[in-house]
C-alpha cells in the first residue's frame, strides 16, 4: 500500500493534475460505531481503481460521466471552509476553532492527516494521547475534561474499535460532537433536524461522492453491510430522503447473499469476512468500502481484479470525510460565536396563583417551587462556564460575561428609593421586585432586579427579612435571609483577619529586635530566602529597590519591618454579622500572653466594613485587589498612613471547626451521603483534628454518637521526625532550619518518642475500634528508623502499620495502606463509647482526663465547679463533654511532649453548647481565639487577577 501523506497535502495546495493512479490514504471514521470522520478507525475506500476497471474491463457503465478528482473535491471543501472561517475572523480576530483528538491507539497516520488538513482550513488542533490499553473510564476521563474547556469547539475519538461503546459516545457534549456519534446529534437528524446538529463526516462523504459521480439515487437499491451503530442509522437516514430504498444487513445474516445480488449500491461499514464470496456481489455494482483495513493493504472487498467496478477512486470516501469534519469544525465555532453574542431571553415565568388572605411571607415563599438556576442562567442567555452553582437556586455569574458582552448597548437604569424611612418599614423591596415581575412576566421585556444581600443583624433584631414581601419577593426567602452564597462571612473573615494583623504586629514590633523581626518576615525557606510579592510591593512603596533580602541595610531592614502604628490611630475596627450593642466598645490584649498590650477597641456590624463598600464599588478582580490594598489602617508614628497592603492584602480565608477548641470533625450529612453514594463495598474517609486524644475522642463521643455511625477502622499518622521530638528531640521553631536530629537518624530519639505512639493507638483501642498505623515518610527518614517505628507499632497493637509515600508519588505511594485499610475494615467491629453520657458532668471530665490524657486526677476552679453546678441544675448535665485543650501535649502544657505522667488536669472554666449539643470544659490557659505568629501565611496568599484563581495556599 502506498499512502504518501506530502504529495497528498501538495497536491491540496497546487492546482489539479492529471489524474494518476489513486493512493490509499487512511480514512478519518469511527470504526464499529461509525461515527464520523474521525481518527481511528476507518478506511474510505472505493471498491474499485481504475486500475482494476481496466484489468475487469469494466466500464462506468451507461450515463454515467468521469469521476471528478478526489483531491479537487476535498480542496473544495477545505476552501470553502476557509472562507468561512475566514468571514468569522473578520468580525473575531481572536477566533480559532479547535479540534482536540482523543487516541488510544497506535494510529499516527492519522493525527498527520487531521493535522495538516485542519492547517489548510486555518483550525487548531490539540491531540490528547492515552496508552492504547486505556479503559472505559480514563476515555471518558479526558472526554469529560474536553467538554468543559471552553478554548475547545470540537472533539473527536481515535480510539480502538472495542472502545466504543455507548457510554464513551454519549459521554461527548452533542455540541463539540463533530463526528455525530451522540445519540442527541443522530435524534435530531432522524427528526429532520439536520441544521442543528452534526452529520458523520463518513456518511456525508459517501453521499456526496456517489451524487458527485453522476449516480442518481432515486430509487436505488442501497446495502449497507456490516456497519454498526450511528453510521449504520446515519447511512439509512440519509439515502432514505434521497428516494433510495435502504436495506441493512450484518455479515452472518442468513439473507445476506440475497441482498447483494440485488443491491446496486453495497455501502461496507467493516471488513468482508473471507467466507463471504465475492461472488454474491453483482458485477457493476456500486462498492464503497467504509471499514479500516486499507492501512494494512487489505481491501475490504476483495483485491485487485475483482470483475465488479464503481465510478469513484477508492481513497476519496477516507479524505472527503476528512475534510467534512473540518467543515463540521467551522459550524461548530460558527455556533459557538453565535451563542457568546446576546440573544433575546427565552424567560419562562413561573405561575403564580394569590390567595386571599394573603398568607405569611415564607408560607408564600414556600409554597412556589424555584426554577433550577441553570434552567434560569440559560433562559437569561447566560452560558454553562459563566455560572457558579450554590445549591439548587443560587448561583454567581462570572465576571467574563463583561467582556463577552461588551459591545452590547446597555439598557435603561431605574433607581427605587424611599420616604424617610420610618420604623414600620416603606417596602422599598417589595416595590422593586413587583416592578420587575411587571416588566417580565406581563410586558414581556427583559428586566432584573439588583437587590443587596441581608445582614443577618437587622435580620434577627428587628427588620426579619429583606426578600420583599408577599407575592414580591425573592424565593426561596430563607436562603436569601440567611447566608446567601456566603458572601457576607468571607468579608467578615477577611475584615478580622487585618485586625488580628494589625495587633499582632504591633505586639511582635513590640517584643522583637530589628534583626529578629526581618529574619522572621523574610525567612530562609530550603536554603533560599525571598521576598513575597506582598512584600516586594511594600520596598516599591517604602522607595527600596532591591529584590534580594540578603543586600538591605540595617535602614533598609529597619524601615521594612517596622510598621510602628500608633495604637491611638487605628481606625480598623473587627466586625460581626450580629446585632451585639455590648460589643460597641471592648478592651482587648488582657490576656498575660500579650504581654501588657491592651487597647480599647470595637465591634461594627459587618456590612459596614470597607470590605463592603470596595466589593460594592469594584469593577474587576484586579480593580478589588487595589482597593483592598489602599486600605488605611491606622497611621505610624509619624503620622502616615499605614494600609492594609503594609500588612498583606487579606483575600481568602479557610475556615473550619478546630480540635482543640471545636468537636474538629466535618459534617454527620456529609458523611452520610458520601456512604451511601460510595455503596456497600466502597469507603468513606473522613478526617478528625490533631490527636488521637482530641479529635479522633471527640469522634467518637460526640459525632458517633450524634450520628449513629459506626466506625470500622482508624488510621493513625505518625512522622519519624514528629516522633523524635516527643522523644527529648531539640524545640522547632517556624521558619527557622531543622536541627540535624530531625535531618540525620537517630535511633535512640525514634525508640523514645514511639512512647506517644503506643499511647494513642491505646486510645483508639479504648473504643474498640481496629488501628492502622501510616507512617508518613519524609526524605530524610531512613529504613533502619522506618522499620523501628512500624516494629514498635504493632506491638503495641496496632493492626498493621505502613510507610506512605503519597507525598512524593500519589496515590501508589500509599496502596500498601490501602490494602491494610480494606483489611483491618473487614473485620467485626466492637464499637464502644467511652463514657455513658448519664455520668455527672464531673465524671465525665474525668474520665477522659484519667483514660485518654493519663491524668492522675482533675482539679475544677471555683468559677468551673459554679457552671457544672448550674448546668446540671438546668437539666444540660446528660449531654457528652467536648474539651477545650492544648492540641500540642497530652497533658495542660504544650511543653510536655511524649507521655506525661502524674499530672492534674486543670479545669478554668466550663461552657455549655446546648444547641451543638455539648458541654465545652476550659483545660488550663487554652485560648478560644488562637493568635498570628510574626509572619502570617497570607504574606503568601495572593489573588492572580489573570486566571482569577486564589495562589499561596498549602
Amino acid at each position: 500500500m502506498s499512502a504518501r501523506l506530502p504529495l497528498f497535502l501538495r497536491q491540496l495546495r497546487c492546482p489539479p493534475q492529471p489524474a494518476g493512479p489513486p493512493r490509499r490514504l487512511r480514512v478519518p471514521r469511527r470504526a464499529s460505531s461509525g461515527g464520523g470522520g474521525g481518527c481511528g478507525g476507518g478506511e474510505g475506500l472505493l471498491a474499485q481503481q481504475g486500475q482494476q476497471n481496466a484489468q475487469a474491463g469494466s466500464s462506468h457503465g451507461p450515463g454515467s460521466r468521469e469521476p471528478p478528482a478526489w483531491n479537487v473535491i476535498v480542496r473544495e471543501v477545505i476552501q470553502n471552509s476557509k472562507e468561512v472561517l475566514h468571514l468569522l475572523q473578520e468580525k473575531n480576530p481572536a477566533f480559532k476553532p479547535v479540534l482536540a483528538i482523543i487516541q488510544a491507539s497506535d494510529d499516527n497516520l492519522m493525527q498527520e492527516v487531521n493535522q495538516n488538513l485542519a492547517e489548510e482550513a486555518g483550525l487548531n488542533i490539540t491531540h490528547i494521547c492515552l496508552p492504547p490499553e486505556s479503559g472505559e473510564d480514563e476515555i471518558i476521563d479526558e472526554i469529560l475534561k474536553i467538554n468543559e474547556d471552553t478554548r475547545v469547539h470540537g472533539l473527536a475519538l481515535q480510539i480502538s474499535e472495542n472502545s466504543f461503546s455507548n457510554k464513551v459516545l454519549n459521554a461527548l457534549k452533542p455540541e463539540k460532537d463533530v463526528d455525530g456519534v451522540t445519540d442527541v446529534n443522530l435524534g435530531k437528524l432522524v427528526r429532520g433536524d439536520a441544521h442543528e446538529c452534526f452529520v458523520s463526516p463518513v456518511a456525508r462523504a459517501v453521499i456526496e461522492l456517489l451524487e458527485k459521480s453522476g449516480v442518481n439515487l432515486d430509487g436505488k437499491k442501497i446495502l449497507v453491510a456490516g456497519a454498526h451503530g450511528s453510521l449504520e442509522a446515519t447511512l439509512q437516514c440519509l439515502f432514505q430522503r434521497k428516494g433510495s430504498m435502504t436495506m441493512s444487513s450484518q455479515w452472518k445474516t442468513p439473507q445476506l447473499q440475497s441482498k447483494l445480488q440485488e443491491a446496486d449500491i453495497v455501502v461496507l461499514g467493516s471488513s468482508k469476512p473471507e467466507e463471504i464470496p465475492l461472488s454474491w456481489i453483482q458485477p457493476g455494482t456500486i462498492v464503497l468500502n467504509c471499514s479500516h483495513d486499507l492501512l494494512s493493504g487489505k481491501l475490504g472487498c476483495g483485491s485487485p481484479g475483482i470483475p465488479f467496478s464503481g465510478p469513484i477512486a477508492e481513497n476519496d470516501v477516507s479524505l472527503l470525510a476528512a475534510a467534512l469534519r473540518i467543515q463540521n469544525m467551522v459550524s461548530s465555532g460558527r455556533r459557538w460565536l453565535r451563542e457568546q453574542q446576546y440573544t433575546r431571553w427565552r424567560l419562562h415565568c413561573l405561575r403564580l396563583q394569590p390567595l386571599s388572605p394573603v398568607p405569611s411571607d415564607i408560607e408564600i415563599s414556600r409554597a412556589q417551587t424555584p426554577k433550577a438556576v441553570d434552567v434560569l442562567a440559560k433562559e437569561i442567555g447566560l452560558l454553562a462556564d459563566e455560572i457558579e452553582i450554590y445549591g439548587k437556586s443560587k448561583a454567581k455569574v462570572c465576571l467574563s460575561l463583561l467582556e463577552r458582552l461588551k459591545d452590547q448597548a446597555d439598557g435603561k437604569y431605574v433607581l427605587v428609593a424611599g420616604i424617610t424611612p420610618t420604623p414600620l418599614g416603606e417596602g422599598k423591596s417589595t416595590v422593586t421586585v413587583g416592578l420587575v415581575q411587571a416588566l417580565t412576566a406581563h410586558l414581556n421585556i427583559n428586566s432584573f432586579a439588583c437587590l443587596r444581600q441581608p445582614s443577618q443583624g437587622p435580620t434577627f433584631g428587628v427588620k426579619g427579612g429583606a426578600a420583599g414581601g408577599g407575592y414580591a419577593q425573592v424565593i426561596p426567602m430563607e436562603e436569601f435571609n440567611l447566608h446567601l452564597t456566603g458572601d457576607i462571612h468571607a468579608i467578615t473573615a477577611a475584615n478580622n483577619l487585618l485586625a488580628a494583623a494589625i495587633d499582632a504586629r504591633i505586639l511582635h514590633e513590640n517584643t522583637q529586635t530589628d534583626k529578629a523581626l526581618y529574619n522572621r518576615l523574610v525567612p530562609s525557606v530550603n536554603g533560599v530566602r525571598e521576598f513575597s510579592n506582598i512584600q516586594l510591593a511594600r520596598l516599591k512603596k517604602l522607595g527600596i529597590n532591591k529584590t534580594d533580602p540578603s543586600t538591605l541595610t540595617e535602614e533598609e531592614m529597619n524601615k521594612f519591618a517596622r510598621l510602628n502604628i500608633d495604637p491611638s490611630t487605628i481606625t480598623w475596627q473587627r466586625v460581626l454579622d450580629t446585632n451585639d450593642r455590648f460589643l460597641r466598645k471592648i478592651t482587648i490584649g488582657q490576656a498575660g500572653t500579650e504581654k501588657g498590650y491592651s487597647r480599647q477597641a470595637q465591634f461594627d456590624i459587618a456590612v459596614a466594613s470597607e470590605i463592603m463598600a470596595v466589593l460594592a464599588l469594584t469593577d474587576s478582580l484586579k480593580d478589588m485587589k487595589e482597593r483592598l490594598g489602599r486600605m488605611v489602617v491606622a497611621s505610624d508614628k509619624d503620622g502616615q498612613p499605614v494600609t492594609a497592603e503594609d500588612l498583606g492584602t487579606p483575600v481568602f480565608v479557610h475556615a473550619g471547626p478546630f480540635a482543640n477548641i471545636a468537636h474538629g470533625n466535618s459534617s454527620v450529612l456529609a458523611d452520610k451521603i458520601a456512604l451511601k453514594l460510595v455503596g456497600k463495598e466502597g469507603f468513606v474517609v473522613t478526617e478528625a483534628g490533631f490527636g488521637a486524644d482530641i479529635g479522633m475522642e471527640k469522634f467518637f463521643n460526640i459525632k458517633c454518637r450524634a450520628s449513629g455511625l459506626v466506625p470500622n477502622a482508624v488510621v493513625l499518622v505518625a512522622t519519624v521526625r514528629a516522633l523524635k521530638m516527643h522523644g527529648g528531640g531539640p524545640s522547632v521553631t517556624a521558619g527557622v532550619p531543622l536541627n540535624r536530629e530531625y535531618t540525620e537518624e537517630n535511633i535512640q530519639l525514634v525508640a523514645d518518642g514511639c512512647c506517644n505512639l503506643q499511647k494513642q493507638i491505646q486510645i483508639a483501642q479504648l473504643f474498640g475500634v481496629p488501628v492502622v498505623v501510616a507512617l508518613n515518610v519524609f526524605k530524610t527518614d531512613t529504613r533502619a528508623e522506618i522499620d523501628l517505628v512500624c516494629e514498635l507499632a504493632k506491638r503495641a497493637g496496632a493492626f498493621d502499620a505502613v510507610p506512605c509515600y503519597h507525598w512524593s508519588s500519589g496515590g501508589k505511594g500509599s496502596v500498601d495502606l490501602a490494602w491494610a485499610v480494606r483489611e483491618a475494615a473487614s473485620k467485626r467491629s466492637r464499637f464502644q463509647f467511652l463514657y455513658d453520657v448519664q455520668l455527672p458532668i464531673v465524671e465525665k471530665i474525668r474520665t477522659i482526663a484519667q483514660a485518654v490524657y493519663g491524668a492522675r486526677d482533675i482539679e475544677l476552679s471555683p468559677e468551673a465547679q459554679s457552671k457544672i453546678d448550674l448546668y446540671t441544675q438546668q437539666g444540660f448535665g446528660n449531654l457528652p463533654i467536648c474539651m477545650a485543650k492544648t492540641h500540642l501535649s497530652l497533658s495542660h502544657q504544650p511543653d510536655k511532649k511524649g507521655v506525661p505522667r502524674d499530672f492534674v488536669l486543670p479545669i478554668s472554666d466550663v461552657r455549655a453548647s446546648i444547641g451543638a449539643g455539648f458541654i465545652y470544659p476550659l483545660v488550663g490557659t487554652i485560648s478560644t481565639m488562637p493568635g498570628l505568629p510574626t509572619r502570617p501565611c497570607f504574606y503568601d496568599i495572593d489573588l492572580d487577577t489573570e486566571t482569577e484563581q486564589v495562589k499561596g495556599l498549602f
